[in-house]
Formats: C-alpha cells, structure tokens, sequence
C-alpha cells in the first residue's frame, strides 16, 4: 500500500526537524550579513547620491544572477557546505535591504531635515534621531522582502550540502516521490509565511519599540547559526555525500541501513560536486557510479558491494511504442548503438568529459568516427525527433551520440533537451511527450518507476537478463512505453573513497566500513 503523507511526515519527524533548522540557520546567518552590509551602504550612498546608480545597478545585476550559477561561481572559492550557500544567500539580500535604505532615508521631508539641522543636531544625531525612525518602516519592509526571498533560495543549498529543506524536494523530484517533495516544500512555504509576519509585526511597531527589542534579532541568528553548524558537524568518523537521489533509494543509503546496517550521517550534495569535494578532502565517503570518468582521474576507489544492494544498471533508450510508429525509422537507428559501448568504453568517455573537459559533442563524434558509425548529417525533413537527458555528463555524450547518429542515418530533424534533472522530470517529459526518447538504467526502471514488491526485486536482479526482461514486459503493461536494445555498459550505483585512505584503513568493501565505523 502507498505510504500517505502524513505518514512519512511522521515517520520522517526528526529529519525534517533538522532540516528546518538548517534552512532558518542559513537564512538568518545570511540575512544578519546582509543587514550588516546593506544597511550602511544603503545610508552611504544617500549620503552620496552619485554613487546610488552604480551601486543599485551592481547589487541588481547579482540578484539576477541564476541562483544554481551563482551556487557554481561560489564553490571554486569556498568549497562545498554552508559557506558558498550563505555568501549567495547574502549577495540575494542585499538588493532590497541597500535600496529601501536608501529609499527610506531618500524620503524624509527635507524640512524636517531642515529643523532638525536648526537644532543644532549632529550628522549623526540626526541620522540616529531623525532619518532612521522616520525610514524604519520602509527600510523593514526591504528586509522583510530580503528574508522571504532568502528562505526560497535556501532550499538551493542542499546542491552544495549545505543542508536545508531542498535535501527532500530534490531527493522527490529525482526518485518520482511527492511525499519527499511536499515535505520540503510544506515547511519551506510555512517559513516564509511565518518570518514574513514576524517581520511584518516589527514593521508596525513604534522606532522605540524596535530599538528596544533590537538586539534580541543578532542574538536568535546566532542562536540559529550555532544550532545549525552544530547538526551540520556532529558526524560520524568520516565525512559522507550523497545524492539526493541516492538518500532515498532502497538501492541507496535506504539499503545501506537495512541491508548493512550502516548509517554514516551524510550530508546531501549534487553529483556534479561530489567526486572534486572527495579528491579534495572535504568528503570521505560519497555516492559514485561505477562508469564515471573521475574514479580514474582521481584515483578513487570502488568500495566492493559484498551484500549485493546495487542491481543491474544497464543503459538503454526508452521511447513510446505509438512514437516508434510515428518515426519507423527510429528504432533501426538507435539500436545501432547496441553492444558498442561497455564499461571500460563508458568510463574512458566520461572521463575526456568530467576530467579532460572535452564538450560532448566532440566526444560523441570522435566515438562514432572510431567504430565506424559517423554519417555526415543528411537532409532533414518536418519530422522533428526530441531526445531527453538527465543532469550528469554521460547523459549529455549518449544525447550527443544519438543526434548524430540518427541526423546521420534518417531526414528527421534533432532536438537535445538536456540536463532535464533527475528520473521524476526526464519520464514525466517523456509520457507527456516533451521528448520523444532518453536514456535509462534498468536499475533505475526497477526500483524508481516501477518499485515492486522485496521478493520480485529479489528474483530479477539475480542477473541483468532478468532485470532487463521484467522492465521490459512491465513498462510495455503498465506505461506502454518500449525499452530498446542495451547499450552494452552498467553504470551502477558505488559508495567511493579516496584509494590511499581507504588503503590507510584497510577499507575494501561496504562491510568493512560498516565493521570500522561501528568500531568492530
């Protein structure tokens, strides 16, 4: 029966509690930054109105950065974890706070300036006096705005494990579970909602009421920044990352608890990061997959999975049966690719993309020139095929190689909808026809789009025959949709350290690891 949410929020109680003080912890560290920046630039240029256009228009063109881009140009200067997060954060703060600053100020009547300056006030009299309480409410209101829009832009954080509420929205969106998406969404809209009025109560109050309670504000953000930093370091002896869609899979830390018995507190962190933040030190431990480029290059190793918890992973397409009929030739083509590609193939690809930082398209042309399978691009007709990909580089070269070889082959014209996210997003794009064909793991059909019974999965992942026969029958049955010949290569799911640390602690398989951190 299909766990309800209400049942996965309570069975999910303490990690949503965690999560929740890590997204407020986040946002307020970033806000009382912001604060700290913002305020006296907003008064320094109402001081100096030259310097307001530049400064606006600077504080303006970094809010519109891309927040995902923004997290990226952060990474290269302070790592993963919570730091590139509150420095983004921050940079997204300060617009509204220096401009309703200087707005506020900007505003109060020049004669009762004036009269405040025959008063015999002091610049800082009169700005501590006069312009502050007089702007109060409109400077609030920029902080009000700065903090709503911070407590959105947290859930981002979890692609830098930085933690927070993403963690469960973007583990839902890549494992198909809305549960796991209401029950970070939910509590992120709840803490807008609340801190929008606990803010909007300050903005009402009297100038003397709020000088009163002002200093209370720094101390409950630090308060939640201790707290967070605090759940954020108490781990285990070795640092864990993990996708999101990996902390949610009964083939991922799902299983490693159940199966192993081995919990490892880890922190949740994009796949694009994971094995540069291992190679550097900042992680210990991390979700891999078997093919990908930079267990080479960073002489990472695979830890052996003596208890067998990471079925089959073969690649093949997926594509509708009624979409076959719509372009007959489309299967003939794509099954080309079938058995040329196996695992030591796969690993060398990725690696001239994840290492060697080739771009897919010269990898998937000089692959096909290689195996005789390069056709120069034919004329293309009105038939346009879609071909879909999930977020990591070997998507992108499969999604190259696919275009060319049926630009090549057919007269249909290509379309490449890439980096379309996790499994959730490319095959609801594929049943509602966004794209026509992508690239799937049978590992992943199995257990993310089919979830069957313990028994069943026990039964079929006993060889990649089965696994590949049953979701072949099942996704025909149940979503009318066709998996195609197999690529050749399995990309399956690995828990990867740094070889010369796992040496150090005589680490070789998942089990010795559980025996070490459970001290055996």
């Amino acid at each position: 029966m299909q766990q309800s949410l209400w049942q996965f929020l309570v069975e999910q109680q303490h990690k949503i509690y965690i999560q929740v003080i890590q997204h407020l912890g986040l946002t307020f560290i970033a806000l009382l930054l912001a604060i700290a920046v913002g305020l006296p630039l907003g008064i320094l240029i109402s001081r100096k109105k030259k310097l307001a256009t530049p400064v606006l228009t600077v504080a303006g063109i970094l809010q519109t950065i891309p927040s995902i881009a923004l997290l990226g140009f952060m990474i290269p200067v302070f790592g993963i974890g919570p730091q590139p997060a509150i420095v983004a954060l921050l940079i997204y703060a300060l617009l509204p706070i220096i401009r309703n600053t200087y707005t506020g100020i900007s505003g109060v009547n020049d004669n009762i300036i004036e009269a405040a300056k025959s008063l015999g006030m002091t610049k800082s009299q009169l700005l501590l006096k006069v312009e502050l309480p007089l702007a109060m409410p409109v400077i609030v209101a920029g902080i009000r705005t700065a903090a709503v829009i911070n407590v959105g832009v947290a859930t981002l954080a979890s692609f830098v494990a930085a933690g927070g509420l993403g963690e469960f929205i973007f583990g839902g969106i890549s494992l198909n579970n809305s549960n796991m998406i209401l029950a970070g969404a939910i509590p992120a809209a709840l803490l807008a909602v609340i801190v929008d009025q606990m803010i909007a109560f300050v903005q009402k109050s009297e100038y003397r009421t709020i000088r009163k309670m002002i200093w209370i504000i720094p101390l409950l953000l630090i308060v939640a920044g201790g707290v967070y930093f605090w759940n954020k370091n108490s781990s285990t002896r070795l640092k864990a990352g993990f996708t999101p869609e990996f902390m949610g899979r009964k083939d991922g830390d799902i299983g490693l608890k159940k199966i192993y018995q081995l919990d490892v507190n880890p922190s949740v962190v994009n796949d694009a990061l994971m094995y540069k933040a291992l190679y550097e030190g900042k992680l210990d431990l991390i979700s891999g997959y078997s093919t990908d480029g930079r267990i080479k290059a960073y002489d990472l190793l695979v830890l052996n999975d003596d208890k067998k918890i990471f079925p089959p992973y073969f690649a093949a397409p997926i594509v509708k049966e009624k979409t076959l009929q719509k372009y007959p030739d489309l299967e003939k083509t794509l099954n080309l690719l079938s058995g040329k590609i196996n695992d030591s193939v796969m690993t060398e690809l990725n690696y001239q993309t994840d290492y060697l930082h080739q771009v897919p398209e010269k990898v998937a042309k000089e692959f096909l020139i290689r195996n005789n399978l390069y056709k120069a691009p034919k004329e293309a007709g009105n038939q346009t095929v879609r071909i879909g990909s999930k977020i990591f580089g070997e998507q992108y070269i499969l999604a190259e190689i696919y275009r060319m070889l049926i630009e090549g082959n057919t007269n249909y014209k290509v379309e490449t909808k890439t980096g379309l996210g996790g499994t959730k997003i490319c095959f609801d794009a594929l049943m509602n026809d966004a794209v026509d064909f992508y690239p799937e793991y049978t590992g992943t059909g199995l257990l993310v789009l089919l979830t069957p019974d313990h028994k069943t999965i026990e039964n079929v992942t006993k060889s990649p025959d089965l696994t590949y026969q049953f979701v072949q029958n099942e996704f025909i049955k149940k979503y009318k949709v066709r998996w195609l010949k197999p690529i050749g290569f399995n990309n399956a799911y690995a828990l990867v350290m740094r070889r010369k640390q796992a040496n150090q602690l005589k680490i070789k398989s998942i089990t010795d690891l559980k025996n070490m951190e459970t001290g055996k």
